[in-house]
């Protein structure tokens, strides 16, 4: 349909100004929905029907979505000033919060990925080779699928026959013997670069929420150890910034999961006079008075390396003025794509199949509940509400810049969802249910995932607890037991 554009310009970042083109909001979107699997993906029922109704297929839709952000954009006064146009990064706001508002939360994820990705290049932080646009790279996801396929788990009814027919174990034991031979390479890879001349000071382990950092930092440092590598580790929670300095939204909630949340200047400073063998005055931050409570001496021996376990350690600012060649990256994210029936689309007759992609997300999401209740008191609901926080802060500064890794490490396994369906269902169940989001309707982002995990928890056969406590299943140091418990590794967040 027509709407009334009253824009003329936009601004671009170098403040020139050019003519608005409404068909560059219309590519854009359409873009990212097909680098997403299509419009198909994010329908659902209640909320966005009616777009779907009027966009009949996803080029309609695309054009119905851009029309919204005109009309958006024109709702400012401001913009009908030939001196005031919006600026590129005021429309690519608006792009977002029209595909969030309509509930096309898989779509927005694939913008931000890719916007941010551009700013990183931009930025001269990541070049055109480590850009991975929406993050969900087709190179990297082809031979996941493969491997799963091969042993018939890359789809739910797969899984579900591997688990009612006792097939588990050969699977667990598959599936972490693939991951130990990820952390040799990455190991070696690591002594290839020192046997080579690198000077490495500095390895950090990097990735999204609940990716299982933790466990991979314990294993890679024990075969670094045994090839004679001693390490320091330095705690990044302890530069957090005092308690009052983090505005609360409208249900008291804190936004810790940006990098802004850390004083990077003080880390990058004592980063840097760690490497020249300075002492620093490590911050010592007392969570339960939220601030910094005293601080401590901390050097670096000469033979030591740097270890930071952190999620944000591979934004710039953090390592500026460092000379790359004394860094070690490792990402690990994750992974584990598998195909499941799309209950959401079976009103929709548009262009896509009716299979989708589980989110890694999702599963990162029910991963870090199951941590918040258990070991942090943390209510399950209050998990869910936040999560659009760590989203944001991992489309932003982590998911784009994982180009950046050396070596990059899938902490996803085939039997994860098994693993912990049991810790979801039933009365003790800690997954929230329907009636506990009533009070939250303007959380669409809670509302959709949390009807998306349900629907994916429903359709997959669990494990038992029995089977999920047994080691002889799965090993005390699986990653999975981060969060499932009882893991045989020492886990800090854990204590």
């Amino acid at each position: 349909m027509a709407v009334l554009n009253r824009i003329g310009k936009i601004r671009k970042r170098n403040h020139s100004l050019v003519t608005f083109d409404p068909e560059k909001v219309f590519n854009v979107i359409l873009l990212s929905a097909d680098t997403a699997g299509g419009f198909a993906q994010d329908y659902v029922p209640g909320v966005n029907d009616r777009v779907f109704a009027a966009g009949g297929t996803d080029r309609g839709i695309a054009e119905a979505l851009a029309d919204m952000v005109v009309v958006c954009l024109n709702a400012d006064p401001r913009h009908h000033v030939t001196n005031f146009p919006p600026t590129v990064e005021e429309v690519q706001d608006v792009v977002l919060h029209v595909l969030r508002s309509n509930g096309f939360t898989k779509i927005a994820d694939a913008y931000t990925a890719y916007r941010w990705g551009h700013h990183w290049v931009r930025e001269d932080a990541i070049d055109d080779a480590q850009f991975v646009r929406n993050g969900y790279p087709k190179e990297e996801l082809e031979p996941l699928l493969a491997w799963n396929h091969a042993r018939d788990c890359d789809t739910v009814e797969g899984l579900n026959e591997i688990v009612k027919s006792g097939r588990v174990k050969p699977l667990v034991d598959e599936s972490i013997e693939h991951f130990e031979a990820t952390l040799d390479a990455a190991a070696q890879k690591a002594i290839d670069r020192i046997e080579a001349g690198d000077d490495l000071k500095m390895i950090f382990v990097s990735g999204p929420s609940s990716s299982g950092k933790t466990t991979t930092t314990v294993k890679l440092t024990e075969r670094l150890r045994a090839q004679g590598l001693r390490f320091l580790m330095l705690n990044l929670d302890n530069y957090f910034w005092s308690l009052i300095e983090h505005p609360t939204d409208w249900i008291n909630d804190r936004n810790y999961e940006t990098p802004e949340a850390l004083d990077i200047q003080l880390l990058n400073e004592h980063l840097q006079g760690l490497l020249s063998g300075d002492t620093i005055q490590q911050p010592i931050y007392s969570f339960k008075e939220g601030h910094r409570s005293g601080a401590k001496p901390v050097k670096r021996e000469s033979d030591q390396i740097l270890l930071l376990d952190c999620l944000h350690g591979f934004y710039p600012p953090i390592t500026a003025g460092i000379d790359p060649a004394q860094i070690f990256r490792v990402y690990i994210e994750a992974m584990n794509p598998l195909y499941e029936p799309n209950p959401m689309i079976p009103l929709y007759q548009g262009d896509r199949f009716d299979r989708r992609l589980t989110r890694f997300e999702d599963v990162r999401l029910m991963r870090r509940t199951l941590r918040d209740t258990t070991h942090r008191n943390h209510p399950p609901l209050a998990t869910l509400l936040h999560w659009h926080y760590v989203r944001a802060g991992e489309l932003h500064s982590i998911i784009p810049l994982k180009g950046l890794a050396d070596v990059r490490i899938n902490g996803g396994m085939p039997f994860d969802l098994p693993a912990l369906k049991p810790f979801f269902v039933g009365e003790d169940g800690v997954w929230p249910r329907p009636e506990d989001l009533d009070p939250y309707p303007s959380y669409l982002d809670a509302q959709i995932r949390h009807q998306r995990i349900t629907q994916l928890l429903e359709s997959v056969e669990g494990l038992t607890r029995e089977q999920v406590d047994d080691h002889s299943l799965i090993p005390g140091d699986a990653i999975v037991r981060e969060f499932i418990g009882n893991s045989t590794l020492e886990i800090p967040h854990n204590e």
